[in-house]
């Protein structure tokens, strides 16, 4: 038996419980508004050394990491739900309501089931978020393909639940992390340097080693291709109507902009030189039987009466 136990309501108040006391609310209301106080006063210094002392050394820490600000403002989200959380767990021990983690185990135990199978979407991108940060597989402003490419766009915002990516079409796409964890996910300029390719098509009749030459010439005038690697050029196929060349070339600091403006002026400067050296770039032939034809299988004559 615990001293405190043989006292008398009075007798087991504190000085503020006395206080009130004194000021005629019964003993039981005293104490019970004593440990109310206790455990405000507590929780608000809990609370504010949190906030003035470890919040802008966590933030510190971060900065010293090299984390941008879009990484930062979740895990000091978190940070700051440490800190209330931790004011609480003190403050109840303060105001002797007993420990805070064992008196909340029992609606803890009974909410779990239920809110796990609520939140099992929520946990699992949440998780995916981590993931997200510790792994760093892009970062804001990569240019970032998944879902064997049917979605892709430039990274805006990296939270703990969701990531915000602005397609080349203007449009804002939400994605659940998950989406971004659970597959392939393409970082295309990730790296200092990107490799494109681009297939041509000559005639058959044409001088593949004057093409070739053509084709690398060009990526060499081009002031945003690489010298170093070399463009390079390889055959790849003989089509039904073309001979395939295709051609390989690296760009320095790449993003979606770079990409699409080098590609297209590069590929423009060589159909305007296969047209002055008289090279020829095929278009498909269909071949007809019968009326019919062979590709489509539609009938391409009217038929006699």
């Amino acid at each position: 038996m615990r001293a405190s136990d043989t006292l008398s309501p009075i007798q087991a108040l504190g000085p503020i419980g006395r206080a009130l006391d004194e000021a005629g609310l019964t003993p039981a209301l005293a104490a019970s508004a004593e440990s109310a106080i206790k455990f405000v006063i507590a929780f608000v210094a809990i609370w504010f050394v949190g906030r003035v002392l470890v919040l802008p050394l966590v933030r510190q820490t971060f900065d010293k990491r090299g984390l941008d600000e879009h990484v930062q403002n979740p895990l000091l989200m978190l940070t700051k739900f440490g800190i209330v959380f931790g004011a609480v767990a003190i403050a109840f021990g303060f105001a002797d309501y007993g420990n805070f983690l064992v008196s909340m185990a029992g609606i803890a135990a009974a909410g779990a089931f239920a809110v796990g199978l609520a939140m099992q979407d929520v946990l699992s991108n949440f998780v995916a978020g981590v993931f997200i940060y510790t792994d760093k597989p892009f970062r804001i402003g990569d240019w970032i393909e998944w879902d064997d490419g049917s979605y892709s766009g430039v990274v805006e915002d990296i939270g703990l639940r969701v990531t915000r990516v602005r397609t080349f079409d203007n449009e804002l796409l939400t994605v659940p992390n998950s989406a971004l964890t659970d597959g392939v996910l393409k970082n295309p300029v990730d790296a200092d340097e990107l490799r494109l390719k681009f297939p041509f098509g000559i005639g058959y009749d044409d001088d593949i080693e004057r093409a070739t030459e053509i084709i690398v010439d060009e990526a060499r005038r081009h002031p945003d291709i690489l010298d170093d690697p070399a463009p390079s050029v390889r055959l790849t196929e003989l089509g039904s109507s073309d001979v395939g060349l295709q051609s390989r070339f690296w760009i320095a600091d790449p993003s979606r902009a770079n990409f699409v403006r080098i590609r297209g002026e590069y590929v423009t400067a060589v159909k305007q030189r296969f047209d002055a050296e008289g090279i020829d770039i095929p278009y498909p032939v269909r071949t007809l039987e019968g009326g019919l034809s062979l590709e489509t299988g539609q009938s391409l004559v009217e038929p006699a009466e």
